[in-house]
């Protein structure tokens, strides 16, 4: 009870908030504020990495993060030339600044792990925005509640029927058959949504859909969660009470956008 008090008031503040901006942000406005979201994930996913002593460049890692995001915006802006100007601007800062053999050790890890969360947060968080752009704001519902309901349906019967560890060491408390309760809650969130909100939408695709974007989701969550299981921490950290940090709340996305996104470029709804 006390848990869910404290969570409560986050959760409600979170859900006025993304709907403000869904539905009525303009489209200048929606993409900063999906980049507000993506900066302090992605800060949160370097300061997990150093807590054991690995320390990425948060300077490169954000510059890159926020050029990958404008690949997104400006169509004349291509993600090959993003990565390929960063690469040249790292390679020669690090080529130049290496003037020791301390300096050199901790390189390939520093240089990794920096691309990698940038990529990771960014690239993947950014096809929301484009959701939006190409198929509007009732699609981004859809991908939320669908992963929303699943989590949730997951949680409820997983809980106290969930006998059979799906990944024991990563995410203990998730089962089998919690992950079946998931599909099946998340397969009717997408009805539901199709029904009131994407009529045109034919409704096996709907329900289609629905599985794929949160098979995606299961697998996403745990896999954010092996960085802090590596970390030895619970939360990415404790900006949003009772919620953990900003990458708890959209670690399911980070597969499940990508996969939605181009299930509609390739297959469409209608």
């Amino acid at each position: 009870m006390l848990e869910t008090r404290k969570r409560l008031p986050t959760a409600l503040v979170l859900i006025a908030l993304v709907y403000a901006c869904i539905q009525y942000f303009p489209r200048l406005g929606f993409f900063i504020t999906v980049q507000v979201v993506i900066l302090a994930a992605l800060v949160e996913f370097y300061h997990l990495h150093e807590k054991k002593n690995l320390y990425p460049s948060k300077i490169f890692g954000i510059i890159l993060a926020f050029g990958i995001s404008l690949s997104f915006y400006f169509s004349w802006l291509s993600l090959e030339l993003v990565l390929g100007g960063w690469l040249l601007i790292v390679g020669c800062y690090f080529v130049a600044s290496m003037n020791s053999l301390e300096k050199m050790m901790p390189f390939p890890t520093t240089i990794s792990l920096t691309f990698f969360g940038a990529f990771f947060v960014s690239f993947t968080l950014n096809h929301i925005f484009l959701i939006r752009e190409n198929h509007g704001p009732f699609h981004v519902y859809f991908l939320l509640l669908v992963v929303i309901a699943g989590d949730s349906g997951a949680f409820t019967f997983g809980k106290p029927f969930g006998r059979h560890k799906m990944t024991p060491l990563v995410s203990p408390n998730k089962t089998w058959e919690g992950s079946i309760a998931g599909l099946l809650s998340a397969a009717i969130s997408g009805v539901v949504v199709q029904q009131f909100l994407i009529r045109d939408a034919l409704l096996w695709k709907a329900v289609l859909f629905s599985l794929l974007i949160h098979a995606a989701a299961q697998v996403s969550d745990p896999l954010e969660s092996i960085f802090k299981r590596a970390a030895g921490v619970k939360d990415s950290s404790n900006a949003l009470p009772g919620h953990g940090g900003f990458l708890d709340r959209i670690d399911s996305y980070i597969l499940a956008a990508p996969l939605f996104y181009y299930l509609l470029v390739f297959f469409g709804m209608y």
